[in-house]
């Protein structure tokens, strides 16, 4: 069956719009049982009441997840002022509130472009950020005060796409490791009004859009008539906006026996050393001393 010697030899990228409801880890589950391949992960949780892009990746490709996972984010984000809550979105307790809004799409506009740049944020104490090795979403539940230290983060632009007061949509694009949830939380307290996340969708996860994304029911379909594989994204797409070095026969043998080749330094000193025939090769760094490609990764099998 052709489904079974795809098994075998399967590396790539799935990319799933995810469904609300469903955690990030039950999508990989179903990866898992719809191709029967154990080896799958994703690059960045979304939260159950989330949906939108989750980048998942298969059999040889797991090993790409420090790197997609580190790419930067776009996400719709629908925030409702008037009201804060504990867990800074709509499942928590009110924390206070105000009983009216009173504040102009202009007024809203100039006081969210001061969360624009490079700043540090603390994470929501309902994450699944660990604080001495327990998570801090458990840590929260049992009643224990969550103390998480901030990290920085880079906010590269918000942009209002709807203003419906006491409700607004905002277009936020970010680097990985950003919390919407924290975003509108500190947002609510800048405009004087509280805020808390009532919807959230990720548009864009590295070089991925909702237009690479299947889905997933119609991916669950295409499990039933074995067919998925025409789903599958090569590898190498996966850091697609890396630099890619093209290594012909030669270079390949030398690079999977952990070899330099000789080479032009590209605007970063990291790049894809990808196949004449499009497979991911290698990771590849380029030393400035020996003008020269050292693999960091290979991947490439015989």
């Amino acid at each position: 069956m052709e489904n079974e010697n795809i098994k075998n030899v399967v590396s790539g990228v799935l990319v799933v719009d995810k469904p609300v409801g469903l955690t990030s880890h039950d999508v990989v589950q179903i990866i898992r049982r719809g191709t029967g391949i154990r080896r799958a992960g994703h690059t960045g949780t979304l939260d159950p009441r989330a949906s939108g892009v989750l980048v998942i990746l298969i059999g040889p490709a797991v090993r790409l997840s420090e790197y997609v996972s580190a790419s930067d984010k776009r996400y719709q984000a629908t925030i409702r002022l008037g009201s804060s809550t504990d867990t800074y979105d709509s499942e928590g307790v009110v924390t206070g509130s105000t009983s009216a809004v009173n504040l102009s799409e202009e007024e809203f506009t100039e006081i969210l472009q001061q969360f624009v740049g490079e700043m540090e944020q603390v994470p929501p104490p309902y994450s699944a950020v660990k604080v001495k090795g327990r998570k801090a979403y458990e840590m929260a539940r049992e009643g224990e005060e969550v103390d998480l230290a901030p990290r920085i983060i880079n906010v590269y632009s918000l942009e209002v796409l709807e203003w419906a007061p006491p409700e607004a949509v905002i277009d936020v694009y970010c680097s990985s490791g950003t919390y919407v949830r924290s975003l509108a939380n500190d947002l609510g307290k800048a405009l004087g009004t509280g805020a808390h996340l009532v919807g959230l969708r990720r548009t864009k996860s590295g070089r991925f859009t909702l237009r690479d994304a299947v889905p997933l029911r119609r991916l669950q379909e295409s499990f039933d008539a074995g067919n998925w594989y025409r789903h599958l994204i090569p590898a190498a797409e996966a850091l697609g906006d890396w630099p890619m070095v093209e290594l012909n026969a030669d270079d390949v043998e030398l690079i999977r026996h952990g070899h330099r080749i000789p080479g032009e330094p590209t605007e970063t000193v990291w790049a894809r050393g990808v196949s004449q025939q499009g497979d991911l090769v290698a990771l590849l760094e380029f030393s400035s001393e020996t003008n020269e490609w050292q693999p960091r990764k290979v991947f490439f099998q015989s």
